[in-house]
């Protein structure tokens, strides 16, 4: 249970939005740190950083070590910060809200004079700083392994993309607590954002953008791709048409193939209304949810 304890309560003793909110991110923040989840997540993220690392330096790809400091880059960041994010937004978000109502937390803390849109605010924001903490380490393993094969030097380009990457760890925490405010279960709200992340949202756009040759624009994955395209020089045309042939033997047509590249306008613009809105919408299913 939270204890309410502000040094400055309002006029009837009963602590300010803003109190709660800090007061909620500041024990959920430390229970995220001092809890199993984080320390997995952090093992995770440091199985990967070993794994790109043994890899790169036994091989030795050019792509990696002779093309050039951006092409490092884009091959080490662009190929896995995108995972080390949805990871991030699974272990903190997936039952933020839906852990409320299963483990009867929500019995103790909502029967008291606080707002369930501090809650929400207060346990986004304690994993969005928890989240931030991994992807922030990450960023500097990723720094030293650069420092191993090319004078150290940070381009504009990876410090760009690092802001899209925690931009994107913004909507993807609005997703996932959308889905926790969703489900009473915490098992359902995890595995229903696990599954579209990891698998469905890609799918969908592999579908829409290769099959049916729409651009995909209304998917969240899509505009992550920012992340990686930043990191080409120069940066992906935002759309591409080439010749191929469709079926196999005399049954084989030719056929125009369209490839969609999101600009960084479009990037951030699908980026923010996802978390405007899911965000919106799970605070929303909090607030109406009945604890019975």
């Amino acid at each position: 249970m939270i204890e309410m304890s502000d040094p400055k309560p309002s006029a009837h003793g009963i602590p300010s939005s803003l109190a709660q909110v800090m007061i909620t991110m500041r024990y959920t923040f430390l229970d995220y740190l001092r809890s199993r989840r984080f320390t997995i997540l952090m093992a995770i993220m440091l199985l990967i950083s070993v794994l790109l690392t043994a890899v790169v330096s036994y091989y030795r790809p050019a792509s990696f070590v002779s093309s050039g400091v951006l092409s490092f880059y884009s091959g080490w960041w662009g190929m896995s910060t995108t995972l080390v994010v949805v990871l991030s937004g699974i272990f903190f978000g997936g039952d933020a809200i839906s852990g409320e109502f299963q483990n009867k937390t929500g019995y103790f803390t909502v029967p008291n004079p606080v707002r369930r849109s501090s809650i929400y605010v207060g346990k986004w924001l304690s994993a969005f700083a928890a989240s931030s903490i991994v992807l922030l380490i990450f960023t500097a393993i990723t720094v030293a392994n650069e420092g191993l094969y090319y004078p150290l030097s940070i381009p504009w380009q990876f410090a760009e993309s690092v802001l899209f990457a925690w931009f994107y760890l913004v909507a993807v925490l609005g997703f996932t607590f959308f889905f926790s405010s969703l489900f009473k279960s915490t098992s359902y709200s995890i595995l229903v954002t696990a599954i579209l992340f990891l698998f469905a949202f890609t799918l969908i756009e592999t579908l829409v953008a290769d099959l049916a040759q729409v651009e995909p624009w209304f998917i969240l994955s899509y505009g992550s791709e920012i992340i990686g395209n930043v990191l080409q020089t120069p940066y992906p045309q935002h759309v591409t048409t080439q010749q191929g042939l469709f079926g196999a033997g005399r049954a084989a047509a030719a056929r125009t193939f369209t490839a969609y590249n999101v600009t960084i306008p479009e990037g951030l613009a699908i980026i923010g209304i996802y978390f405007v809105i899911t965000a919106a919408l799970g605070l929303l299913l909090f607030e109406r949810k009945e604890f019975n």
